[in-house]
């Protein structure tokens, strides 16, 4: 039998269980049927990945076979299997969330580990939020500080040959991300929070402004664009009932030189930023990334339960 992606052993296990599953079960299933060893890379959370590719499809992919079946536990179909009623249903769901304006009783704190989650599995980075309060007060200082910042590491990918030669060369091997946070972005905070966001991150290879609630008026997401592409800065809107929804709206454009006189300032200014490339380069130099020493990761079922309390 030939090798199968994530993604096509999703496909044959809801074909053959003709029954909405989790990742976990269509794992589980793949491994007592052999097709496990079907698929050229498995990892530590191989669910995960399946669950990520669905996802990702689901999103992307006008033409995805795939549907979400319920949420306590979130479960997967294909939709030429589903029946008529599953579908209106699903449909009348998604046309429920063209919503109108939200009473948001969270703050910008309790997003971050939205999108630590978001960030750590769809786009591989390991994040670390930086508290402002622990810099020097000046007054510069809102414009200078993300909120989060964030590295991608090849450690996983690269040959240690690799990434020796690399190192030896002066070639940057990692990408570091700055992100703005928001509660919400419409028209009465537009600017603001899209030009701090700029001047934080101009430090960084890639800057986002991320926010939970965006406003979905036409004019609004036009500008936003029209900003995303002129300043490089992308957008990403995180989803605190779904986060496995959360989705970039604008990529980032992504500059290949660092600002080392703004890194230079944000290490003197605060010691988190200053411990975050500490880090970096502890790890780079052990080819061993410690997972514990940035952001928690919790799993989507256990952000909702926080932000809810």
């Amino acid at each position: 039998m030939d090798k199968l992606t994530f993604k096509e052993l999703a496909i044959k296990i809801l074909e053959e269980e003709k029954r909405p599953l989790t990742v976990e079960e269509i794992w589980e299933l793949a491994k007592k049927k052999g097709y496990d060893k079907l698929c050229s890379s498995q990892g530590k959370t191989p669910w995960r990945t399946i669950g990520a590719q669905i996802y990702v499809d689901i999103r992307d992919n006008p033409l995805s076979p795939f549907v979400k079946i319920g949420s306590k536990p979130r479960k997967f179909f294909l939709k030429k299997l589903a029946s008529e009623t599953e579908l209106k249903k699903i449909e009348e769901k998604e046309k429920g969330k063209i919503e109108g304006p939200k009473k948001l009783n969270y703050s910008e704190r309790e997003l971050h580990p939205f999108l630590t989650y978001f960030a750590y599995t769809y786009m591989g980075i390991y994040t670390k939020t930086i508290y402002h309060e622990k810099s020097s007060k000046r007054k510069y200082s809102q414009w200078l500080h993300p909120d989060i910042v964030g590295v991608y590491f090849p450690i996983e990918e690269w040959k240690s040959e690799v990434l020796d030669f690399a190192k030896e060369i002066g070639s940057s091997s990692i990408i570091l991300y700055s992100f703005e946070l928001k509660r919400e972005i419409g028209f009465h905070n537009l600017r603001e929070s899209f030009f701090q966001a700029v001047s934080n991150s101009s430090w960084a290879n890639e800057g986002y402004l991320v926010a939970a609630n965006i406003d979905k008026d036409e004019e609004l997401m036009n500008e936003l664009k029209r900003l995303s592409t002129a300043f490089g800065i992308g957008v990403i809107k995180l989803d605190i009932e779904n986060p496995d929804s959360s989705e970039i709206i604008f990529p980032s454009k992504h500059k290949r030189d660092l600002d080392w006189d703004t890194i230079n300032k944000l290490a003197e200014e605060n010691p988190d930023f200053k411990g975050f490339l500490k880090r970096i380069k502890v790890d780079l130099s052990s080819k061993e990334i410690r997972k514990e020493k940035y952001d928690k990761l919790f799993e989507g079922e256990e952000l909702i339960k926080r932000i809810k309390k």
